[in-house]
């Protein structure tokens, strides 16, 4: 913290465990009749920080004092009620949005220029036909190249009002002029669903990332184009979701249930219950689901899954999820920064609640997937601990749990060999992606002009390309070991490659080959 000597750290700190709370005299709530009565002890607190701003001896950077003071404030309050900057707020509106208004690439900063990896799909420069691997030179005649410019700044270059327009060159390998293209800035979808294909005949499978504004009407679609492709059975994977708006999460459980079946009860500070209730536009009623979750799938996750699970619909297939049964909303505080404050505690159709407890405090919380590997549970079902009385039943009479997340009605196993981790860990990085983005600019012509039969089958993750990627990694500080995991290696090379090539739909392809839980999903449909 600048601006003040760090002895004087313990009496800021100090500060943020004042008996008033500061942040009820911030918030302003036009809805809220009351909340900003006058109350003694706001008062007191708020004088005390002007008097430090004016009358003590040293320059104190105030703005972090009332961080301090906020941030103590929510962490006794429970693990989700949080305080957001300024800055992470711009960004998380961003990305629940489902889209953003610019030209639409993701690229690396390769010797100081713009190096794209992908125009987005539905994007402008997609529309306009920019390629992986050019590079964009120029925006309206600012160079953007041997400069020390931040990706930030890039990005501000590369943004800016729908419809506006900007002049891109480009310089594409082989091509000795640079390109120009003309493209008008738009909206550029951040896809909530990941992938959408089928499985077998009957089986379609959709991964959703996040519940974000668009997610579900990108999940509406995707289930629409499978009952095309004769879809009777759906596998939705919401595996290492780790939630979102739970509005989009009722919507997409009311596509599976009947007609006036509860779906979820909330419950708030006064007592008050809502309850929400599926509605007669379900388009998948009489279809079977399946839902893939795990020890990372998280609030609305869990509330897909929940209501499904007792409602009797369907099977929840994996490991036990997360457990956070909270309502959380997100509330300026007048200054670009928010709150995200718990509301209310949410139910599923029995009425049990699946938070996790944390009265032993935070680190405790948060530290509850290690107590899981530790006792067993993530290698057996029988190591999942239950408590009778937060046993319920379901209309169907199958045996349920609340007290900390969804357990499954069929239990898949997680591979917690340390080799094995550490190298999910290497595959899922940005190293593996930085990797291939290199190895497909030696070649961007060929690659480029590959059509997706042609990748299909060419092997094109060789041992060569494992050497080239092992030795990548020794050069990042990573020593590998994969004789073992070869083909594993190999399958994420070729993944990755797709997904620079094609986009994730392909990529999750690649990387559900062999999948247990997906195994495990087939498996079931077809013994049906």
């Amino acid at each position: 913290m600048k601006g003040y000597s760090k002895k004087y750290l313990p009496l800021l700190l100090g500060l943020a465990c004042a008996g008033g709370v500061i942040l009820g005299a911030k918030l302003n709530f036009s809805d809220s009749p009351g909340l900003l009565s006058a109350n003694k002890k706001k008062e007191k607190l708020s004088r005390l920080i002007d008097y430090i701003e004016y009358e003590y001896v040293d320059d104190v950077n105030i703005d972090s004092v009332v961080d301090i003071t906020v941030n103590g404030i929510l962490r006794d309050l429970d693990p989700h009620s949080v305080y957001i900057t300024k800055e992470e707020y711009n960004s998380l509106s961003e990305s629940m949005q489902g889209d953003f208004v610019g030209i639409g690439v993701s690229f690396y900063n390769v010797n100081d220029t713009i190096a794209v990896i992908q125009a987005l799909e539905g994007g402008p420069s997609a529309k306009a036909g920019i390629q992986g691997g050019d590079r964009i030179l120029y925006a309206n005649g600012t160079a953007l190249f041997n400069k020390n410019i931040s990706n930030d700044s890039l990005t501000y270059h590369l943004k800016g009002e729908e419809n506006s327009k900007v002049e891109l060159k480009v310089l594409r390998k082989g091509i000795p002029e640079l390109l120009k293209f003309d493209i008008r800035r738009g909206k550029v979808p951040l896809k909530s669903v990941d992938a959408a294909y089928m499985l077998t005949e009957t089986l379609g499978y959709i991964k959703v990332n996040r519940f974000a504004e668009s997610t579900y009407e990108e999940f509406r679609d995707s289930l629409l184009e499978l009952k095309k492709q004769g879809a009777t059975e759906i596998a939705l994977d919401l595996r290492n979701n780790p939630g979102g708006y739970l509005g989009e999460a009722t919507k997409m459980v009311d596509e599976f249930l009947e007609d006036d079946k509860l779906m979820l009860l909330t419950r708030n500070k006064k007592g008050a219950m809502e309850k929400t209730f599926a509605t007669e536009k379900g388009i998948f009623e009489q279809g079977d689901i399946y839902v893939l979750i795990n020890e990372n799938s998280a609030s609305a996750s869990e509330i897909i899954a929940g209501a499904l699970q007792d409602n009797d619909k369907g099977l929840i297939v994996g490991r036990r999820s997360y457990g956070k049964g909270l309502v959380q909303r997100e509330m300026a505080l007048g200054d670009g920064s928010a709150v995200r404050l718990t509301i209310a505690r949410y139910y599923t159709p029995t009425g049990r609640s699946i938070q996790k407890p944390y009265e032993n405090g935070n680190k405790e919380y948060f530290n509850d997937y290690l107590n899981r590997y530790k006792n067993g549970e993530l290698i057996s079902a029988d190591s999942i601990t239950v408590v009778d009385s937060l046993k319920y039943t379901t209309p169907g009479g199958r045996t349920v749990y609340g007290g900390g997340g969804i357990i499954p009605d069929i239990f898949v196993p997680k591979d917690t060999s340390y080799e094995k981790e550490s190298l999910n860990f290497i595959l899922r990085s940005p190293f593996m992606g930085r990797f291939i983005f290199e190895t497909l600019e030696d070649n961007r012509e060929y690659y480029n002009n590959l059509s997706l039969e042609e990748f299909r089958e060419t092997e094109l993750a060789d041992e060569k390309m494992v050497q080239d990627f092992t030795s990548y990694m020794a050069r990042q500080g990573y020593e590998l070991e994969v004789a073992e995991y070869d083909h594993l290696l190999k399958q994420y090379l070729k993944a990755t490659i797709a997904q620079q090539l094609y986009g994730s739909n392909v990529f999750e392809q690649i990387v559900n080959d062999e999948d247990p839980m997906v195994e495990k999903v087939i498996e079931l449909s077809r013994q049906k």
